[in-house]
């Protein structure tokens, strides 16, 4: 990597424009771009309609292709589908029975093959498992897994007979497991007893027990003991693959409505609880397929790799549903990126011969500390296409990753989008120009903007507020059990969906991401509300106040620090401290357990007692801390 400042702001400035061998065989063509956009924000309905009959299986056509103003507009109106039917079925009858689906291995190197044929069989055991046991259609189901093919299981099975999954990302405390299956009164638990991650087991099934403990909604729990466990279950707990033997591998999809509920995410927001994000089917179903196949150029026989985990919307929309409706091979991993030594990704590229990766900027910072030996003992020259997701890739980052893991011959697309929005928002397309440190622009469908309070566009290279200006297929349609804070997302700056994200767009068009405009922290991709880490702060018996804020972080792009104001009679003590972060462990997951914490006497309020955490920001940053004429004090 380039250390010297003004090498790196030189190559920022320029336009990489994608290898030759990339274009020749892209789907979209360069020139072919402009026009197409174009039509596809001038009748999307035409646009979406032509997509939709080509690229999926319906059970019934739709009437509408879209109805409704939003905040309640509608995709495919009475069109009826299964999202796994397009997913397995469709490949299986069209001759790919045998292909591989997923490709299974761990930090062990172990390796497990999933063929289509086989996924749909084991897909079709637990969705009847999963009625035999009373999950009916519009039930709701936890899963709480680590990275095997199980977890993938479990998310289709529940889609296929119409049952919401809401997939819990593993990292995550016995209490915070439990508010969300509390909130999505989840019928059924579908757990695994452990993980492995840098060669120590983590306990997945004790923080189930924990939060499930007195919960009368929760009828069973599945239980996926691993290879060496045979623990003998109790009451309410099945054995999940005594429970495929069990049952038969034949079960027809649930015909679905393609606005009937497919999954609830929750995401973090800006007040104490995360926000249940609730997707539908049929828009979610094409914008993730036509996604996946246009932003990663995936063909047949292409070997795909995103690393993200199903705990999160990336791996919902990009390592089960978007590639599995494309009929990929996908390269599924359980494990930390660098153990048991930092070449572990690319030992895993060279051996499978992955064509596209998708991953990170925290994982691509973490390797840049590695430096560029570990990826040199490695022949990574299956990549074609490179992809980033999570957090605004910085250029220095962008730069790496093209020159030493792509070697200058792969398109890299950087990719912008939420839990709220399903799929790909602002990128380039393979084939397409990029711009290092720039997501890049709009996708099909999509009318993006930066503008001020007022919804005026902003001039350019100006920072302003991101916004979308038109539905697009695949955005949430509610917030579960909370329909005005969906409406919030509309009606903030009206009538444009608010992203909360702060851009800039140039005089090409090409949109730069700078981060959060609102109180929600980005750590190592994962979104986390101050509301959420203050609350768990000021849970613990020694602490009055809490406030935090994220700090600039080499590696994670954002670190935690927080300023406590401690109750009369405690210590401030380097022991206290470290309880203090043990309780947000306990209360969160180890991802929002803050780097720093400083006891403070006072923290900056206005009059009407509303903490100034910009304050904070500014003078822990050595900034400007600008207007403080509503300080209380």
């Amino acid at each position: 990597m380039a250390t010297d400042k003004n090498e790196i702001l030189l190559k920022v400035n320029q336009v990489y424009n994608p290898p030759r061998h990339v274009v020749a065989g892209a789907y979209i063509q360069p020139e072919e771009y402009e026009s197409l956009y174009e039509e596809s924000i001038q009748d999307p309905e035409r646009f979406w309609a032509r997509i939709a009959e080509d690229e999926l299986y319906w059970f019934q056509r739709w009437d509408k292709v879209r109805a409704g103003e939003h905040p309640n507009y509608q995709w495919f109106v009475n069109g009826k589908l299964n999202i796994t039917y397009n997913c397995l079925d469709r490949h299986i009858k069209s001759g790919r029975r045998n292909q591989l689906a997923y490709i299974c291995t761990n930090e062990d190197g172990d390796e497990v093959k999933v063929t289509y044929g086989e996924l749909l069989d084991k897909v079709c055991r637990l969705a009847n498992g999963l009625k035999a046991l009373g999950v009916k259609k519009g039930d709701r189901v936890a899963i709480y897994m680590p990275q095997i093919i199980e977890q993938v299981v479990a998310m289709l099975a529940c889609a296929r007979i119409g049952a919401l999954h809401s997939v819990v990302f593993g990292g995550f405390s016995a209490s915070a497991l439990r508010m969300r299956i509390k909130e999505a009164r989840a019928k059924v638990v579908i757990t695994a007893t452990w993980t492995k991650r840098r060669g120590k087991k983590i306990n997945y099934k004790m923080n189930v027990d924990e939060a499930v403990e007195d919960l009368p909604f929760v009828e069973k729990v599945i239980v996926a003991q691993r290879e060496g466990d045979d623990y003998e279950l109790v009451e309410k707990e099945i054995d999940f693959h005594e429970l495929l033997q069990r049952h038969s591998p034949c079960c027809d999809a649930e015909v679905m409505d393609a606005e009937d509920p497919l999954f609830i995410l929750y995401t973090s927001g800006t007040t104490g609880k995360p926000k249940g994000v609730l997707h539908t089917i049929g828009g979610y179903n094409l914008f993730t397929h036509y996604t996946t196949k246009i932003v990663f150029d995936l063909h047949e026989n292409d070997i795909y790799w995103c690393t993200a985990d199903p705990g999160w919307i990336t791996g919902h929309s990009y390592l089960v549903y978007g590639p599995l409706s494309v009929g990929v091979t996908s390269v599924l991993f359980e494990g930390a990126p660098d153990f048991p030594n930092p070449g572990v990704w690319w030992s895993i590229i060279d051996r499978y011969r992955v064509n596209v990766f998708y991953s990170a900027p925290t994982a691509i910072r973490l390797f840049m500390k590695y430096g560029e030996t570990w990826p040199q003992k490695y022949d990574l020259s299956s990549l074609r296409i490179l992809g980033s997701v999570g957090e605004p890739l910085n250029p220095e980052a962008w730069l790496w990753f093209y020159e030493h893991i792509g070697s200058k011959n792969c398109a890299l697309v950087d990719t912008w989008w939420q839990t709220e929005t399903g799929g790909h928002m602002v990128t380039t397309i393979p084939s397409y120009r990029a711009k290092p440190g720039k997501a890049g622009k709009p996708f099909f469908g999509v009318v993006a903007d930066v503008v001020d309070r007022a919804g005026c566009s902003v001039e350019p290279n100006t920072v302003g507020n991101l916004v979308i200006k038109e539905p697009w297929p695949s955005g949430l349609r509610t917030c579960w059990n909370e329909p005005e804070r969906y409406e919030k997302y509309w009606n903030t700056i009206a009538p444009y969906y608010l992203a909360g994200d702060l851009a800039t767009k140039d005089e090409d068009g090409y949109i730069m991401i700078l981060g959060r405009a609102d109180d929600v922290l980005t750590v190592s991709g994962h979104r986390i509300g101050t509301a959420e880490v203050e609350s768990a702060l000021v849970s613990h018996p020694a602490v009055a106040e809490a406030a935090v804020i994220g700090k600039p972080h080499e590696l994670k792009g954002e670190s935690i620090k927080g300023f406590l104001i401690i109750k009369e009679g405690q210590n401030n003590s380097e022991k206290l401290i470290t309880d203090i972060k043990l309780h947000v462990r306990r209360e969160l997951g180890s991802l929002a357990v803050p780097d720093e914490l400083e006891i403070v006497d006072s923290l900056p309020k206005t009059r009407s007692g509303k903490i100034m955490r910009r304050v904070l920001k500014a003078q822990e940053l050595g900034m400007d801390i600008g207007d403080i004429s509503t300080l209380e004090d």
